[in-house]
Formats: structure tokens, sequence, C-alpha cells
């Protein structure tokens, strides 16, 4: 058995249940794809997304509907060293991808502010515009479950608001194109674990301020990372089910509980009927404790 079929079956039989059916819980949940779908599944280089190429090769022999799939690494100017690491997983992965070149580092870092919000922008926009070449219309990313409680709760923190990272969107400049998540129910802990159990090791970061972490290298102080340190900390400290409550919490919100929210650009308050509005006794009670 070659290798790359002994990692597609650890996927399907030991991971069953930790991989291979969050995705396709998360598919049918969001409604991330329909028949006829050409779905553009880009690749970082990291283990999330050549994870999700995987998993859309499982899908494509196994699915009971027609959908077409693509495969690209948009390469935003990864050194020699990065780019040739991606290029032996994608060989031991025997993921068929199309490598794009763009100089997206190159503009990004001349910038003396912001250079990692520009080059996130041009990224999204380059993927958007080499998804749609290739006729797709769907872009699938690699962002798990992890990601979406540490957006919650850094939007939160840092910038004072309540949103979450949706399982799918459309693209506001790009007609007809939409973003998808379909590892929004996976566990970032169950990737690494597939990725140690096969032997395997990714990019971590590629830019030229980070790439000193450039393979299987968790040395990363960003906001992200002190975020994750935070979770497990309320995790110790308060109880274990801290991450699932973050996740749920932005698919149960009580807007009569709410002091005001946005919707479409406009803002709304609770002062809107406030005035028509009675509090249950019970729930009167409870406050008042």
């Amino acid at each position: 058995m070659e290798k790359y079929q002994e990692i597609e079956r650890s996927i399907i039989k030991t991971y069953r249940g930790k991989l291979w059916a969050p995705f396709v819980r998360a598919l049918k949940e969001y409604e991330l794809i329909v028949p006829n779908d050409s779905v553009c599944v880009c690749i970082s280089g990291g283990k999330d997304s050549m994870l999700l190429a995987k998993l859309f090769q499982e899908l494509k022999r196994h699915s009971d509907f027609e959908f077409d799939v693509k495969y690209l690494v948009m390469n935003p100017g990864y050194n020699e060293f990065n780019l040739e690491y991606v290029k032996k997983n994608l060989e031991i992965l025997n993921i068929p991808a199309t490598i794009v070149n763009t100089d997206i580092f190159e503009i990004a870092n001349s910038q003396d502010k912001n250079p990692c919000y520009l080059c996130a922008k041009m990224r999204r926009g380059a993927l958007y515009r080499i998804a749609k070449d290739m006729g797709c219309n769907k872009i699938a990313l690699g962002h798990h479950y992890d990601d979406v409680i540490e957006t919650t709760l850094m939007n939160m923190l840092n910038a004072g608001s309540f949103q979450t990272m949706l399982p799918k969107l459309h693209s506001d400049n790009y007609e007809g194109m939409e973003l998808i998540r379909p590892l929004y129910l996976i566990r970032e802990k169950d990737i690494k674990a597939w990725a140690k159990y096969n032997d395997l090791k990714f990019i971590m970061c590629a830019c030229r301020f980070t790439e000193a972490c450039s393979v299987d290298n968790e040395i990363n102080m960003s906001q992200r990372l002190t975020t994750k340190r935070l979770i497990q900390t309320l995790k110790k400290d308060y109880n274990e089910l801290v991450e699932k409550n973050i996740f749920a919490a932005a698919s149960n919100v009580n807007l009569n509980k709410i002091i005001g929210y946005k919707k479409d650009g406009e803002k709304h308050t609770f002062l809107e009927d406030y005035k028509g509005r009675r509090m249950p006794d019970e729930e009167a009670k409870r406050d008042l404790k």
C-alpha cells in the first residue's frame, strides 16, 4: 500500500469519528455543497488545508451527487525552502494541486503599516480571482472549530463586538462566488493527532516576519496564540465546557437580552420595543436573587 493510501485509510478508519464524520456533518448542517458545485480547495501548505484536500478527495469518491473539485496552491511568495516543502507534501499526499505564483508577500512586506492586514486582503482577493478563472463557484478554506471560538473571543476582547466566523458567506466583490469552511466542526487537536499518526509535517507560517517558525514549530507570539492560551486557562479555572459554550453562544443569541445589535449595516437597540416588552415573572424573580 502506498503512503498516501495509508493516510487516506486513516481518515476513513482510525479518525472516522474525529475527522470524516464532523466534516460530512458540517457539509450537511450548513449546506456547504450542492449538486453541480465546482469547489476550489485552497491549500496554504499547513496541516488544516492539506487535510481539507484529502477529505475532499474522499468525498469525491463517496458522494451521492455530482460536483467538481479542484486543488489550488496560491503561492504568495514563499521562500524556496517552504515552497519545496509544500510540493513535497503534495506529492506524499497525492494531491493534484495547481500552483499559481504571485508577488503578494513582496508587495505587502514593502508597506510600513499593517502589512499583515494587506497581505490577508490580497491573498483572499487572489484566491477568489484565480478560483473564478478556474471555473469554480466556491472556495474552501481550512478554518476549523478552534479558529471559530478563538475568533469569537478575539472580537469580544479586542473589538468589543460579538461576531463569529461563519461556515459560509457570499463574496462581496465576486458575484456568484461563495467561501465555505468545511472543517467548521473539526477540532485542531484531532488534526494534529492525524498528522502525527501519519508522521506528517507541514509549514506553520511563511512570510518574512515569521520564517523562524517555518516547519513544525509552535513558536508564534501572535494574538491568536495568546487567545489559545487564554482559553486553556479558562478551561482549567472554570470548566471543560468553555470551548463548547463559546461555540454554542454564536447560535444561541437571545435578542431580548442584547442592548444593541447591527444587521445589514443598520444599528438596532433594545429601546426600539422596550415599552411593549414585559419580563416573564420567572425571569424577574431570578434576576432579583
